[in-house]
């Protein structure tokens, strides 16, 4: 439990520059308007577009509360706040199904690019699933960055999992193909593959992340397949964007978003999941290993507005 609270300390003040922009002026609109009117709900939408929540969900959200105050007949601005809170956690739900391949044999590609926190995010996940008790093998398939392979390595020694490593420059998916042998041969659980993200070079990721799909189909098929986007939350809608282009060349199943400590942009993580029904599964608020945890919107949305988190 204190591990959860940590965190959750940790996310509110993460969230300080994100909530200044949204909450504060959220609140002088509550406190400065004496009727809900169209010029309410704009200032609303303003911020919350302002806020990186992005416009398809800003509407979402703006519509849902117009159909909440007409039916319960709200006459006071104040009294939408509660509302609008609800709205964004609702909006943000991931469900107990998005985590399928923690209780299954699985592998989890995991995709990004370059100073997103990728490798970082490798790291703590497999240190995560090992805390469950679980076997776990991380593959080195970013054989395109030098350092990769080093930062890997060490990640894999502070989490005690094993590595299976390639030359720099050598064939990702031929790394793959031996990490899937030996992931059968050890019986792991999990096997995680950090693999390079390079989006301006979009032909060449896509035929890399097709030869890694083929071979996970052929030699691996009982294997549950998860694959991972990383985005870095202080990007704002620059994450959007790649989100949605690595959704054109990969199964995307989830996001895991990471640098939220000290962002102004924190409502990025609202508007992914509306815009692109992709769920933010993990969200990184630091550089330790128990600083990446699992995705909860009301826990986000709470230290979003400074609500106190429920004592469960």
């Amino acid at each position: 439990m204190s591990e959860k609270v940590g965190f959750f300390k940790r996310l509110v003040q993460g969230l300080t520059k994100t909530r200044d922009n949204i909450v504060s002026g959220i609140d002088s609109i509550f406190n400065g308007f004496s009727t809900i009117d169209d010029d309410f709900y704009d200032e609303i939408e303003e911020i919350l577009v302002m806020g990186d929540i992005g416009i398809n969900t800003t509407n979402a959200i703006i519509e849902k509360l117009k159909d909440q105050v007409a039916e319960q007949k709200i006459k006071e601005p104040a009294q939408c706040k509660q509302i609008l809170i609800d709205s964004i956690k609702e909006q943000m739900r991931v469900g107990e199904a998005a985590y399928e391949f923690e209780s299954r044999k699985s592998v989890i590609l995991v995709i990004g690019v370059n100073g997103v926190g990728k490798t970082t995010s490798v790291g703590k996940l497999a240190g995560k699933l090992k805390n469950q008790g679980k076997r776990v093998i991380l593959a080195a398939a970013d054989t395109f960055r030098a350092a990769a392979g080093e930062q890997l390595t060490q990640w894999a020694n502070r989490a005690g999992v094993e590595l299976i490593g390639g030359q720099e420059g050598a064939d990702p998916a031929s790394v793959v193909y031996d990490a899937v042998a030996a992931a059968k041969a050890r019986n792991a659980d999990v096997l995680i593959c950090d693999t390079a993200g390079r989006l301006h070079n979009k032909k060449n990721l896509m035929e890399e992340l097709r030869k890694i799909y083929r071979i996970l189909e052929r030699e691996y098929p009982e294997a549950y397949l998860e694959t991972l986007v990383v985005l870095d939350g202080t990007t704002g809608q620059n994450a959007l964007l790649q989100a949605r282009q690595f959704k054109e060349v990969a199964d995307v199943t989830g996001i895991i978003l990471t640098k939220l400590d000290g962002t102004a942009k924190g409502g990025i993580a609202v508007a992914i999941q509306s815009e692109l029904d992709i769920p933010v599964k993990y969200i990184g608020v630091g550089e330790h290993i128990d600083d990446l945890q699992k995705f909860d919107s009301d826990q986000f949305v709470n230290a979003l507005f400074n609500l106190k988190e429920n004592e469960e």
